[in-house]
């Protein structure tokens, strides 16, 4: 995949600014910055599953999280209308994020606008793109963060998880997912949400 000197300009700014985050996670013996680390893995994901993204789609999947950790969930009601309207409002945060470091670059409006649009994740199923990012997403989320996250809720909730990041995917998604490697209990829980 080739990559521009635009295109490594942003992931350089996008990457300091998430280095920011105070959040760390040990990976391999070593404290990353959260969503510095989300950030690279979405780009090594992206570069697997669909080797000649467009540049609008490697920035979306850069910038995904872009400062996370400025709108911490407890700002909002711990229950699900309050995690919905989080959810919301961190996508419009992370494509203002997103564009002003874009424009920044010297981007043009027509790829800044893209970015926002998969950003935003419009047309899900419809686009393209915005599928495409969907399915990466939900594949970093099963390599990386399935196992550690199973191991403290009960099976219901992660069958429950599983079955909604499921309904999310295209089928070259599901494809993807169950060439991942899980532990046995992990297996077992993804068998069961497929079944049901």
């Amino acid at each position: 995949m080739g990559m521009s000197k635009k295109l490594l300009e942003a992931f350089k700014l996008f990457d300091e600014a998430n280095a920011q985050d105070p959040n760390k996670e040990i990976f391999e013996g070593a404290a990353y910055p959260k969503e510095l680390l989300y950030a690279e893995r979405m780009t090594d994901i992206l570069n697997e599953f669909e080797p000649d993204a467009s540049e609008a789609l490697q920035l979306t999947a850069r910038c995904q999280h872009i400062c996370r950790w400025e709108i911490p969930r407890e700002s909002y009601e711990m229950n699900r209308v309050g995690y919905l309207k989080w959810r919301q409002e961190l996508k419009k945060f992370h494509a203002e994020k997103a564009s002003s470091i874009l424009q920044k670059v010297g981007y043009d409006d027509e790829t800044i606008d893209r970015v926002s649009f998969l950003l935003l994740k419009k047309q899900l199923k419809k686009d393209e793109e915005t599928q495409t990012l969907e399915d990466v997403i939900c594949l970093v989320f099963l390599k990386y963060y399935y196992e550690p996250f199973q191991i403290k809720h009960d099976d219901d909730k992660i069958i429950s998880i599983l079955q909604k990041t499921w309904k999310k995917m295209s089928p070259k998604g599901h494809k993807a997912a169950l060439a991942l490697s899980f532990s046995e209990r992990g297996k077992e829980l993804v068998s069961k949400a497929l079944s049901n």
